[in-house]
């Protein structure tokens, strides 16, 4: 699948994101394909998902576009770290992987530009998580075919937030050509068309949807509140 053809495929559309935190009752492959098949049951266009094992397993029994990942270690780089992660995910059969473009050091001692040359030689594409304006351009710059808002809020030096960053959509939405994608924190139907008019290509929804621990938690705190 070209980036193009992708892009049209997402265009004003919804992206599922099924993964569970470690330790996470939901953290097991053949609940997070479930969940993957739920998302296409209910209209969703791709799924995002975490590890080889799963990412396989979900595009095996779901016939959406899968961008996949490999979160290792839970500080600094750790979504899709280095370019040996990035070419395992492609192995699994993502058509399009997901890696910190952040400035900040990969473990490998690469750059994003490298990760991205060495996926598109694999045959895939590649979104670009980043967390500032900056970020994107720069990631964008180096050949990522998406760029999504993931990590807006999530490194120090972004602005702690509770809902989505709309500003960050907006301006990167001005600033780069290729599709920007908004990620974090969407928690309403009404915030995810937000996004799409704020420029976003598409929307990348997680939590919101298919995480009932983090949801219980939330109705949890409302209910003890004075």
């Amino acid at each position: 699948m070209t980036a193009q053809d992708l892009a049209d495929t997402l265009e004003g559309r919804l992206i599922v994101s099924c993964q569970a935190p470690p330790g996470d009752p939901m953290r097991e492959t053949s609940t997070l394909v479930r969940l993957a098949l739920s998302a296409a049951a209910g209209g969703g266009a791709a799924i995002r998902a975490n590890e080889p094992e799963v990412v396989a397993a979900i595009v095996r029994a779901v016939d959406l576009p899968v961008i996949g990942l490999w979160k290792d270690g839970d500080t600094g780089v750790y979504i899709t770290p280095t370019v040996r992660h990035a070419l395992a995910v492609v192995e699994a059969g993502a058509a399009v992987v997901a890696a910190d473009a952040t400035d900040r050091p990969r473990p490998d001692g690469s750059t994003f530009a490298e990760l991205v040359a060495a996926v598109h030689g694999a045959g895939a594409l590649v979104m670009a998580d980043v967390s500032t304006l900056a970020e994107g351009i720069a990631a964008a710059a180096q050949g990522a075919d998406f760029v999504s808002t993931t990590l807006s809020g999530y490194v120090p030096g972004t602005p702690e937030q509770t809902g989505p960053d709309l500003d960050l959509v907006a301006s990167l939405s001005a600033a780069v050509s290729v599709p920007v994608v908004a990620e974090g924190r969407i928690h309403t139907p009404e915030e995810a068309a937000e996004a799409v008019a704020r420029g976003a290509h598409s929307v990348v929804v997680g939590t919101a949807i298919t995480a009932p621990t983090a949801l219980t938690s939330r109705f949890v705190a409302g209910l003890a509140r004075p």
